[in-house]
């Protein structure tokens, strides 16, 4: 099994870090997407309340409950605190979206034992 298949057969809940209430944003197609298909979506946007009738939180150290895969929405620069906090929730998957790329964080997320997906 690849890495792919992997983190989504093994994860149910996802947080979709930087997702956008605009339908035209990748994130939110993404989303509304993983969500039409059975995952429970949690979004993590600070600027929003609530998004595809989920409520929306600050950050990752928010989120009430455990995480499978963080599903990243960020420019690459802003990667780091966000994979910092997915270690530290246990977070058990990262999946950075395409054009985003952030080598650093990878080796971090991955020294941690969290396999990640980057610019796929």
């Amino acid at each position: 099994m690849d890495l792919v298949e992997q983190q989504l057969t093994q994860s149910k809940v996802i947080a979709v870090v930087g997702l956008s209430p605009n339908p035209d944003r990748d994130s939110h197609r993404v989303a509304k997407y993983l969500q039409s298909v059975g995952y429970k979506i949690i979004p993590v946007n600070p600027t929003v309340d609530e998004v595809l009738g989920e409520k929306s939180y600050p950050d990752l150290k928010s989120v009430p409950t455990a995480i499978d895969m963080v599903d990243i929405f960020r420019r690459s620069e802003l990667v780091g605190p966000v994979v910092d906090e997915a270690i530290e929730v246990k977070a058990k998957f990262v999946w950075m979206q395409d054009g985003v790329v952030n080598e650093e964080s990878a080796e971090k997320a991955r020294a941690a034992g969290i396999p990640v997906i980057m610019n796929n």
